[in-house]
């Protein structure tokens, strides 16, 4: 199948005169399951913004394929809810914009929050929840509009490791259950080997693609992976090539 979504020799400088990105180049294949791993500043998130839609590629091109504008769900760094909003409210938000009507699309809300884990709280508050749930509900409400691509940039990050494991796990569950094509940004070396079936590794700024390494693991995946010595390797093989991805010039 073609790929959802690719990059083609793609640039971003911004008034400033920084260069996040140059001469970018991936491709997306539909159903995988990418992560985008660099250093800070490397241009990741920047990388998200532009497949969103959000900004413009200063160069380059990217090809949509299968995805458009309609068809990509966002889950930004902080859960961003409405604090005024039961969740819901909140989750029922992107369907509203679309013009569907509230008995509509309660179906569809509370599908989501129920494949999310927070069925019984569709009339809680965001105030009444944990980091976590907080999470979960922002997830549910990028998968309420059924998007063939689901973007993530480093949902997790601000989460106690054990709530990170839990959510890593549930996330995994909902890609398999519903079939999505997700890139999720991390920093995370184990992170990005336990959820992705490729780990994309990339420059400092500007970011380019350093090397791209397969994470051929069955799954499920669960705790028995992440103890294993395949779950070992993998890691040790990722993190030796963002290490020598850190220590090249990007802008050589």
């Amino acid at each position: 199948m073609p790929p959802i979504v690719a990059l083609q020799k793609v640039s971003k400088a911004y008034p400033n005169r920084t260069l996040a990105l140059d001469k970018l180049d991936f491709e997306i294949g539909q159903g995988e399951f990418v992560a985008l791993l660099g250093p800070s500043g490397c241009g990741k998130s920047t990388a998200l913004r532009l497949i969103a839609g959000l900004e413009k590629p200063s160069r380059g091109a990217i090809d949509w394929g299968a995805a458009d504008a309609h068809s990509i769900g966002f889950v930004f760094q902080e859960p961003t809810l409405m604090p005024w909003a039961t969740l819901f409210e909140n989750v029922y938000l992107p369907l509203k914009l679309q013009g569907i009507k509230r008995a509509a699309a309660k179906q569809d809300v509370l599908k989501a929050l129920d494949d999310a884990g927070l069925h019984e709280f569709a009339e809680a508050y965001p105030r009444e929840l944990s980091g976590g749930m907080k999470m979960r509900a922002s997830i549910a409400r990028a998968l309420v509009t059924e998007p063939k691509l689901l973007l993530m940039d480093e949902p997790f990050a601000a989460l106690d490791e054990m709530t990170r494991f839990r959510l890593g796990n549930d996330l995994l569950k909902l890609w398999g259950a519903r079939g999505k094509t997700v890139v999720f940004v991390t920093h995370s070396v184990f992170e990005s080997v336990f959820l992705s079936q490729r780990v994309i590794v990339m420059t400092p700024r500007p970011g380019r693609v350093f090397t791209e390494i397969v994470v051929n693991a069955p799954y499920p995946r669960d705790e028995n992976f992440r103890t294993s010595s395949v779950y070992a390797g993998l890691c040790r093989a990722v993190s030796a090539a963002l290490a020598d991805a850190t220590a090249t010039d990007g802008a050589s």
